[in-house]
C-alpha cells in the first residue's frame, strides 16, 4: 500500500478503484483483438460471401455458415468493446467528479467587517 514510505491513499491513488480500471483494459483490449481476427479470418476464408442463407448465386453452405459465424463473433466483440469503453468513461467520469476541486482545499480567508 506504501511506495517509498508514502501512503498511496494519501495521494488520492485507491487501489480499490484501480481493479475495475484494469479488469475494462483487459476486457476492452481483449475483445479488439477478438474483433480484428475475426475480420482477419473472414476476409482470408471467405472473402466474396455474405453471411445471409439466400443470395442471387448459389454458394457453399460451409462458406456462408462461416461467414455468419464470423460475423456474429465480429459483432459480439464489438459490442463488449462498446460496454468496456463505456464503463471506462463512465468510471473515469465518476473519478473526476469526486476528487475536490483545487478551490475546496485552500482554506477561505474571512474579512474582517
Amino acid at each position: 500500500m506504501a511506495r517509498g514510505g508514502v501512503s498511496l491513499i494519501a495521494h488520492g491513488h485507491n487501489p480499490r478503484e484501480e481493479r475495475p480500471m484494469r479488469a475494462a483494459w483487459k476486457i476492452l483490449c481483449l475483445s479488439a483483438v477478438v474483433l480484428a481476427a475475426a475480420l482477419g479470418l473472414a476476409h482470408l476464408l471467405v472473402p466474396d460471401i455474405e453471411p445471409i442463407a439466400f443470395a442471387e448465386e448459389p454458394q457453399p453452405l460451409w462458406a456462408v455458415m462461416t461467414a455468419f459465424m464470423l460475423c456474429a463473433i465480429e459483432l459480439i466483440a464489438a459490442a463488449v468493446a462498446v460496454f468496456s469503453m463505456a464503463f471506462l468513461v463512465g468510471s473515469l467520469m465518476r473519478h473526476e467528479l469526486r476528487r475536490p476541486s483545487p478551490s475546496a482545499q485552500s482554506p477561505q480567508v474571512s474579512q474582517p467587517e
